[in-house]
């Protein structure tokens, strides 16, 4: 399914110059029909779905509980 850069932006919550920019450094793949770039949504498939992976990582992370016994030794 290909995607104008206005929905491309919506679907990334990006705007659309930022869209443009990254189609003219080639870090998205699109298409140019003549009249507007075309892109492919499957591209970012997996990178979204990393990205949810790591969210979840992250959380369990921060949900841990902090030691209440540090060893750590004063020295004065």
């Amino acid at each position: 399914m290909y995607l104008t850069v206005q929905e491309t932006a919506e679907y990334l919550s990006l705007s659309e110059e930022q869209i443009k920019k990254l189609i003219l450094e080639k870090k998205i793949r699109a298409l140019f029909d003549g009249n507007q770039y075309l892109v492919n949504k499957e591209q970012f498939n997996t990178h979204l779905e990393q990205m949810e992976k790591y969210k979840k990582v992250v959380e369990e992370y921060m949900r841990e509980p902090i030691p209440e016994d540090i060893d750590v030794k004063d020295e004065d």
